[in-house]
């Protein structure tokens, strides 16, 4: 695998993995006190403690970096976004998500205008990751990709049909979700226990716990690999410590389960591990460090 430059002001970070090229399309990095909240096991003493976190994915005090982002592709003629991030001007219940106003809609048009997109996969239903499935025009939220099909696991649609929301919730599946059912867009997958292959050379695998119907992405092309985690692995602090799970994990013991066979599944391969959620340089390999696991970045050009 090699890496792509990047160049300018609002350069794309890239990555290829056979004749494909990976790109990551910014969105914000969050807060501080996000990790505190999200992953409340992985304290600052334990963060500390591994050097190879710090400087990209902890500061010297161990407040971890985490980062909304994207990734885009195109496979044959397959124009392809993962995640679709926080979106612009949408009413959320945590404050760094609240009516938030980035140019992530700019820096994936540079490559994938979103007339362009054909296809959205969503690793899970959550309000950072569907944002930008629509987008405000006369006070309407409409598809930003109308000419996509938007993919998710029939499980995870259906779990939270049937989910006594709040209204935070109920809100973001207003704003994000049900623009895409009354379009029509909006297809549910069925995943076996070994993945589907939705495309040549693009899998969805089931990596459920952090919500039920909760999907990882792998490509392949030219006996190279690379995996989208979602929100299977927040951030590499659970390479170190697989046992620690997100505040908001529907299943702790479900996603601990599921990330501990992924990192197995990666460990000492040549997958490039492409994080969600983590900062730059997002991506890397996962290599056995002590009695877990480690991950070697890969940066971005």
């Amino acid at each position: 695998m090699s890496t792509q430059p990047a160049t300018g002001p609002t350069a794309t970070p890239s990555w290829t993995v056979g004749d494909v090229t990976v790109h990551r399309i910014d969105e914000t990095l969050l807060p501080p006190a996000t990790g505190a909240w999200l992953l409340p096991g992985a304290t600052p003493d334990l963060v500390v403690a591994h050097d190879w976190l710090h400087p990209h994915f902890a500061d010297d005090e161990g407040t971890l970096h985490i980062a909304s982002h994207s990734f885009a592709f195109a496979i044959g003629s397959l124009r392809i976004l993962v995640d679709t991030g926080i979106g612009n001007g949408k009413e959320r219940a945590n404050p760094a998500w609240h009516h938030l106003d980035t140019d992530y809609l700019q820096r994936l048009a540079a490559g994938f205008p979103p007339d362009s997109v054909d296809l959205v996969i969503l690793t899970h239903l959550h309000a950072d990751h569907v944002g930008w499935n629509t987008r405000e025009v006369n006070g309407d939220w409409v598809p930003t990709f109308p000419n996509a099909r938007y993919l998710t696991s029939r499980t995870e649609r259906e779990f939270w049909a049937g989910y006594d929301m709040d209204e935070a919730r109920r809100q973001m599946f207003h704003d994000s979700v049900f623009p895409l059912e009354q379009a029509g867009l909006l297809d549910l997958v069925d995943l076996p226990p070994d993945g589907a292959l939705i495309a040549p050379g693009l899998r969805l695998l089931p990596t459920p716990g952090h919500t039920p119907g909760h999907l990882a992405v792998e490509l392949t092309s030219q006996g190279e690999t690379a995996l989208i985690t979602g929100d299977s692995i927040h951030h590499p602090v659970q390479l170190a410590h697989p046992a620690i799970g997100a505040d908001v994990d529907i299943d702790p013991e479900q996603s601990e389960a599921s990330r501990r066979e992924l990192l197995d599944s990666l460990a000492d391969t040549d997958t490039l591990v492409l994080g969600t959620h983590f900062a730059p340089p997002t991506a890397g390999r996962v290599i056995t460090h002590q009695d877990a696991y480690r991950l070697q970045p890969i940066a971005a050009r």
